[in-house]
């Protein structure tokens, strides 16, 4: 409750002071939440709709420093003067709602603000996206959600009819196939899933980096907490449906990959290889397993933090070369030898090299995947294959060969940028230590 005051308070604090002193807040408030945890993995901070276990006490945590990195990597909406105030209290009315989000214990709380978190990501891609495709960028994002979450509506009002309450813990089983779409799809179309992520590298490409950063740092996971959240509805019904959602993810996670190798656009390599990661960890959690759960969480921690920090080095080099094609970005270790170490510790996180947490969520997910059918196997190879060799034609393609010769006036890379890199790169890889606190959950 004290960290919601702390955040509802910088609302009006936004118009009096700098830019600099809300973002020290929003570390504060990351290192206070960090605080709460509670080893014991039960409910705690239970309220009247509030509370959290160990999976919304993470997500809420990377949220939370996603957005406080988001404020430090915009220094240039604050250098243009492009509004900044209100940007920043974009940023916070994000934050509250995902904080509203993944703490709720009533399901009818949890679809307002999961729709909530919806307005201010619009307003950052198309307030302060680069391109005028933005607009058509915005418009995908809110109708693939929004046409899918009526269902949801209706689905909630039928589970209210059948348990007399929206609290999680009181909702009946239910093997209806109807609701089972209904409830389910617009998490589907959020984590996204193969068919349904059209509108994902739309927003990604034409987002600024504080609207790329939170949409592969926290959004795609709202699917995922989502469908954890609403499995235990339909255990019966998920034995015999879950196996088509398993080989969409898997065999569209597949293609995805090899798409990922023929781009030539570096935010739209990012971007895909978030599909096809989410994918994995889609089959994760609807193989049903106690592995593909733990796994599914693990994943999502490590994707969140990686992929933000991989749209992090991409926006460095956008700034300084105004493009986002690997064609003009080439050479670049000859210009930044110290950001091609990040480059290279990023890009080997991203195919899951140890110890990052990608590693570790890909092993359990693989476990578990490979438990429910042998086949996955193949698509699983593939799919692991793959994300080695486009994140290493990502490195290799920015950091070596001649750099391109329209490059007349070239900035160096200055200490708020490492800042930022590191602070994407260490948890990623430090948690791994403590990694139970982060996948025992259940």
């Amino acid at each position: 409750m004290m960290v919601i005051l702390g955040l509802v308070s910088l609302i009006p604090m936004v118009f009096f002071t700098n830019f600099w002193f809300i973002l020290g807040s929003f570390f504060l408030l990351s290192f206070i939440m960090m605080m709460n945890l509670s080893f014991n993995f039960s409910i705690l901070s239970v309220s009247y709709f509030m509370g959290f276990d160990l999976l919304s006490f993470t997500l809420i945590l990377l949220s939370f420093w996603v957005c406080s990195l988001m404020i430090l990597a915009s220094e240039s909406v604050l250098k243009e003067n492009s509004y900044w105030e209100l940007f920043l209290f974009m940023i916070i009315l994000l934050m509250l709602s995902l904080f509203l989000t993944f703490s709720s214990l009533n399901l009818f709380i949890f679809y307002v603000f999961f729709e909530m978190s919806l307005i201010p990501t619009l307003f950052l891609i198309i307030g302060w996206g680069n391109q005028p495709e933005r607009i058509s960028a915005g418009v995908y994002l809110l109708f693939y959600t929004l046409l899918v979450s009526l269902p949801m509506m209706s689905a909630l009002a039928y589970l209210y009819k059948n348990s007399y309450s929206m609290d999680f813990y009181f909702f009946n089983s239910s093997n209806s196939l109807f609701l089972y779409l209904c409830l389910n799809f617009v998490f589907f179309v959020k984590i996204p899933m193969y068919m349904i992520h059209l509108w994902l590298p739309k927003a990604h490409v034409e987002a600024p980096i504080s609207g790329s950063m939170i949409l592969a740092g926290v959004m795609l996971k709202l699917g995922g907490y989502g469908l954890l959240r609403v499995t235990k509805i339909f255990m019966e019904i998920a034995m015999q449906i879950n196996l088509i959602i398993v080989v969409i993810s898997l065999i569209g996670g597949m293609i995805i990959s090899m798409i990922c190798v023929r781009q030539s656009d570096m935010k739209m390599l990012i971007a895909y290889s978030s599909v096809s990661h989410m994918g994995m960890a889609l089959s994760g959690i609807m193989t049903m397993n106690l592995w593909g759960f733990w796994g599914a969480l693990v994943l999502m921690l490590g994707h969140g933090l990686c992929s933000s920090g991989l749209f992090c080095l991409a926006n460095f080099l956008y700034e300084r070369s105004h493009s986002r094609s690997m064609y003009l970005n080439k050479g670049m270790m000859n210009i930044m030898p110290s950001l091609a170490l990040w480059w290279f510790l990023l890009c080997s996180s991203n195919m899951a090299a140890p110890p990052s947490l990608n590693l570790l969520g890909e092993i359990l997910l693989i476990n578990s995947i490979s438990t429910y059918s042998k086949l996955s196997m193949i698509c699983l190879f593939f799919m692991v294959f793959y994300s080695a060799v486009y994140s290493l034609f990502l490195y290799s393609y920015t950091q070596h060969g001649k750099f391109y010769s329209g490059l007349f006036t070239f900035f160096q890379i200055n200490s708020r940028e490492y800042l930022l890199v590191v602070l994407h790169w260490v948890p990623l890889n430090i948690l791994f230590l403590k990694s139970e606190l982060i996948s025992l959950w259940i």
